[in-house]
This record gives C-alpha cells, structure tokens and sequence, in this order.
C-alpha cells in the first residue's frame, strides 16, 4: 500500500490546493495564533469570574451552532496559505487580524454562553432582548442612526435578531479597557449594557448548565474540495463583488471607447449627471440618499471598468440608468439585497 507524503499547505500549487477536500486540509487550532486569541477570550471571561470556557474548533465559517455551547472557527484562519487564498477567492478574510477576531470570538461567545447557561429562556432576558424564537430572515434592514442598539460588528449587526442584540451588547461589555457607560452615556443601549453586567454577576462563580456540545460544520467533516466552496460562497455572496452589475450593465450598453461625438463614456455621463441621480432615485424609491450613493458608485465603477458607451441622446440613457438604480434600490427596500436581473 503505498503512503501519500503529508500535504505542505504552504507550498502546494493552487489548482491542487482548491482540489483538497476540507477533510483532508492538515489543519489544527493548537501551535498557531488563534490558540493565543482563544487564551485571551478565556482569560477576559475569567476577569470576570465567568466559569465558563467555551471549547473552539475549526468550521466552515464563524459560527455557533443553535443550543450549542460551543464556537466554530473559520478553517482558513488556522494557515497563512488559506488566509492568503481566502482573501483572493472572497476579497477578504473574516476576522485575520488580532481584533478583529477577538471581536467575533467575543460576540459568538455570547451565543455559547446563552445557550451553556440558557440565559434567552429567561423572562427578563426576553423583556429587554426580545424572545430567542423570533424567525431569522435571509436579510434584514436596519436603522444606522438608532441609539437602541451597541455598535461592534459591521452592518448594524445587532439590529438582526434578538440573540444578535444580545451577542453584541455582550461582546461590548466584555471588550477589556472599553469604558461602556461612558461610551453609551445616553443612549437606550446603556440600559441592555447595564442588565447584562447585572446578569452576567448573577453568573459568576457558577457552574455552565452546559459545558460542551456537538461541534457542528466540522472541517474535517466537509467532503466539498475547497474549489467548489468557493463556487458556492462566490454564488451566494454574488453582489458583494465587483462584477454584480456587469452582467445588467453590458444589457443596457455598449463595451468599447468613446470615439467621435455621437459615442459618450456612460461613466462621464454618470459623473456629469450625479447629485440628480442620487435625489431622483433617493425621492422614488424613499431610501436614504447614502444607500443610493453606495449603490452609484459601485456601477460608476464598473461602467469605467468595461468601458462602456452609449450612442443615444442623454434623457434616453440617463433614464436607463435611473430605472436600474431604482431598480437595484426598490430589491434593497423589501429584501435588503441588490438581486434581481432586468
């Protein structure tokens, strides 16, 4: 029988790399910087004579599976190789740097201590967080300006669900060195702050209900190569990408340069056309003006990107661009996602 010699992840080439099964990626959390980073999060847990040291095993994403106390860390975190490819296949690497993964370990340690002490299921919990069993969405929209809510992750994240609010008002009073009260002074959020370090004293010095779990999503259960995750990350994630409108955009216009007066760059005629745009689409679609800026330069981008003109009169292609701006902002308005093709 013969042996495979042992995979170098950091010299194998990538058309063999993205070959691998994720069961087969030699991975491990012990030796590597996310080991320090899980230290840290027991150590700031302890600080607070939490008795509670949630185990952390590598996943498919960040993650912590429901009524589970335990955290699943991203697989690529553990090689720099995969961190490196994480970055090129998704633009970027969720939690590679030292705080920005104490921040996510810190909010998924909230949803295991929820679940190793079952904190949701109490009624003064569900009064100030809202009940555990209210349906997650697909999307969800948010209010940027709220006071109700702290602000850690990006994207308004506490804003989500109820189990968010409270992940992310915990991660806030667990940050070490952050003066929270004074940060919040004012704010409705304070009041969630302050009902979590009372619950989290009720807690301390006691036993978890629950000190492990099934570690759901386990790499080295995942038989999908790391080509055809990627496929389906790139598929689901489509309009975090710069080519989302390509495809709508070529439909609407010509590729090639602006020659001779009859041919105008789309991309001058965007720029030319700007703030009536922006006040066009912001008044039909009643989205916030900044959303529709966002959603602008993205397509200003790409239109600059292929190239692209058009030899019709200006009212003609600017009203195609009004109505696939409001378009892409009307999708955003129901589902909060750009989807959708013309």
């Amino acid at each position: 029988m013969t042996t495979l010699p042992p995979i170098d992840l950091a010299t194998i080439p990538e058309p063999e790399l993205l070959a691998l099964r994720l069961s087969e990626l030699p991975l491990r959390i012990e030796g590597t910087w996310l080991e320090a980073r899980i230290a840290q999060l027991h150590e700031e847990l302890a600080a607070h004579h939490i008795a509670f040291k949630p185990r952390c095993y590598l996943a498919d994403e960040w993650l912590t599976p429901e009524g589970e106390p335990v955290i699943g860390v991203p697989f690529y975190l553990a090689h720099p190789r995969l961190i490196e490819l994480q970055r090129k296949m998704m633009l970027e690497a969720e939690g590679d740097t030292d705080a920005w993964c104490m921040k996510l370990l810190r909010h998924e340690c909230g949803h295991a201590l929820t679940y190793a002490f079952d904190l949701n299921r109490k009624r003064s919990w569900q009064r100030v967080f809202g009940h555990s069993n209210e349906e997650y969405g697909d999307t969800y929209r948010f209010r940027p300006y709220s006071k109700s809510f702290v602000r850690h992750l990006d994207y308004y994240y506490a804003q989500y669900h109820p189990d968010e609010d409270f992940c992310e008002t915990f991660a806030i009073w667990l940050t070490p060195g952050l003066d929270w009260r004074a940060k919040y002074k004012g704010w409705k959020a304070l009041d969630k702050l302050l009902f979590v370090d009372k619950l989290m004293a009720s807690i301390a010095g006691k036993p978890p209900l629950r000190a492990s779990g099934r570690q759901l999503w386990k790499t080295e259960k995942i038989r999908s190569t790391l080509d055809r995750y990627y496929k389906k990350r790139r598929q689901a994630e489509a309009e975090d990408f710069p080519e989302f409108h390509d495809d709508n955009l070529r439909r609407l216009f010509r590729e090639g340069a602006a020659k001779g007066e009859t041919r105008q760059a789309v991309a001058k005629l965007l720029q030319a056309h700007h703030k009536a745009l922006l006040v066009e689409v912001s008044n039909w679609t009643g989205e916030h003006r900044y959303m529709v800026s966002r959603v602008y330069k993205a397509v200003l981008q790409r239109s600059r990107a292929l190239r692209l003109v058009t030899e019709e009169t200006d009212a003609v292609a600017m009203l195609k661009l009004t109505t696939y701006l409001t378009t892409l902002m009307m999708n955003y308005r129901y589902t909060t996602r750009l989807r959708g093709k013309l």
